[in-house]
């Protein structure tokens, strides 16, 4: 039944293209361009805090559960994860990590004291998921870990001990405290993260403040040998161009990289339900998403002015929607279910992040599991994957390709806000061996989108295309229905020598790969 209802939508979406008259795009695909900017894995990057379910219960279960795990991480999550070939992992939060004190999380599970996580629905947290589950857990993924220090309420010489603890192979305190508690070899740990949301829930400090702290910090975060660290700055709330501006001026000599933080929200007073909404809402996120552009060309424009040669990267390490709570679930826990339109903005967001890869280096939606626009939702031992997660499925190609120049114009309209929304967005890129991937979404509810692709070559390429679409623009999978938005093949294009013709149907994302 559940593969019919799949089916189902598709033929509906099908027959949606032959009864509406569709848009038409002129799309001029640059194939034979070269040396190009390459799309940094790390874009597709993850954010697992602890908050909610995320880590117990969405990651983590323990040894002893009943639930199947590996080690004590849960096998269903760790085999969908790997399936997206996650870059890195960024970890322990988010505003957790500024009350977050590394040594109540190392040595004997038993043992470690319990503390009240105040952000976050004042849950108590039992340290059982410290330093070395986390770091395990990024070997199981084969991704990088991103630990985030604790600025707000740590101090200099706790992270300059966390680093040597991790990452040192020394005859010295820290590595044989390490050794002690059963790992004898150092952890590759490259991201360090120095404070987060510093202007707001990391201690609410001025940008002349915080870059003064984080040059002191950084001078502390020793490299041991084997191990190089990419230092990361806490970065600017949005479009608070002034952070960018005093941190660059200031500290721009000593930091790898700069965050930035965005979400897709209405507004701060009134995000919305996850699931009940209509035309205008849906107009409405895209469209709010759609100014993590303009945001970041902004910070860019800064950042080139001080960092010409582009050695310091934006980092991006939390995106994504903010809905309300679901109904009956635990305040503060942030679970929140995951639609159609949830997966039309991860497809929007990350088109736009291709773009800006000459500074973007990393991205990590928030988050992983159970919280916001998650990748997978879990319930005791069921597992659930969202529409976002077969976004990021679709967008695996991407990973690691070379951006290809991409030029066409499309319609658009103007949401509630009166910000311009447009109603298609694409990206291409090319792989090592030559396959390109590209990959397209149609924000329009009602009209399909017929694109003709000219290719700067005379080939007639073999295509197969994927195609992510739902009867109901609010339709989600749950855990009796966990196949409701699915992609499935899809074979509404024609191929000729030098074009291809593709018919996106309404609300959908299309992937095609061309070999």
């Amino acid at each position: 039944m559940k593969k019919i209802y799949v089916f189902a939508a598709a033929l509906l979406a099908a027959a949606s293209v032959a009864a509406q008259e569709p848009r038409e795009v002129q799309m001029t695909l640059h194939n034979a361009s070269s040396g190009g900017d390459v799309i940094p894995r790390e874009i597709y990057g993850q954010f697992a805090e602890h908050l909610g379910r995320c880590i117990y219960g969405g990651i983590w279960v323990g040894e002893d559960s009943e639930i199947p795990n590996e080690r004590g991480y849960r096998v269903d999550v760790l085999e969908a994860l790997r399936a997206l070939k996650v870059p890195v992992l960024r970890w322990p939060g988010g505003c957790f990590a500024d009350e977050y004190h590394w040594m109540d999380g190392i040595g004997p599970r038993e043992k470690r004291p319990k503390m009240i996580n105040t952000h976050w629905g004042g849950t108590v947290e039992d340290n059982s998921f410290g330093t070395h589950e986390f770091l395990n857990f990024c070997e199981l993924l084969g991704c990088e870990p991103y630990v985030n220090g604790n600025v707000g309420s740590g101090s200099v010489e706790e992270l300059s001990k966390w680093i040597e603890y991790m990452t040192s192979d020394a005859d010295s305190p820290m590595a044989n405290l390490r050794r002690e508690n059963g790992r004898d070899k150092p952890w590759k740990v490259k991201y360090i993260g120095v404070g987060n949301e510093s202007w707001g829930c990391g201690g609410n400090m001025y940008p002349e403040y915080y870059s003064d702290l984080y040059r002191r910090y950084a001078t502390y975060c020793r490299e041991y040998p084997g191990n190089r660290l990419y230092k990361i700055a806490c970065g600017a709330n949005g479009a608070d161009y002034n952070w960018t501006e005093v941190l660059m001026k200031r500290a721009g000599g000593m930091m790898n990289g700069l965050s930035l933080h965005y979400y897709t929200v209405y507004d701060w007073g009134r995000k919305g339900s996850a699931t009940q909404f209509g035309d205008e809402d849906w107009y409405a996120a895209v469209g709010r998403c759609a100014q993590i552009g303009n945001i970041i060309k902004g910070h860019c424009d800064i950042m080139d002015r001080y960092d010409p040669a582009r050695r310091i990267g934006l980092i991006v390490d939390e995106w994504g929607t903010w809905w309300d709570e679901e109904p009956g679930t635990v305040r503060g826990h942030l679970y929140q279910q995951n639609t159609l339109r949830d997966a039309m903005v991860a497809a929007v967001t990350l088109n736009i992040f291709h773009k800006y890869v000459y500074r973007v280096k990393m991205a990590n939606i928030a988050q992983m599991v159970n919280v916001l626009q998650s990748m997978i939702l879990t319930r005791e031992d069921e597992m659930v994957l969202t529409p976002t997660y077969y976004v990021f499925q679709m967008y695996v190609p991407h990973q690691g390709a070379e951006a290809l120049p991409l030029h066409f114009e499309t319609e658009s309209v103007r949401d509630r806000y009166n910000e311009k929304v447009d109603l298609l967005s694409a990206t291409a890129s090319r792989a090592e061996d030559g396959t390109i991937t590209l990959s397209m979404a149609n924000v329009d509810l009602e009209k399909p989108c017929k694109v003709t692709v000219a290719l700067d070559d005379d080939r007639r390429y073999a295509v197969t295309g994927r195609l992510l679409t739902a009867v109901n623009i609010n339709d989600h999978n749950t855990f009796e229905n966990p196949d409701c938005v699915k992609p499935v093949d899809f074979d509404g294009f024609d191929a000729a020598k030098g074009s291809i013709t593709v018919t996106v149907p309404a609300k959908s994302i299309v992937s095609l790969t061309l070999k």
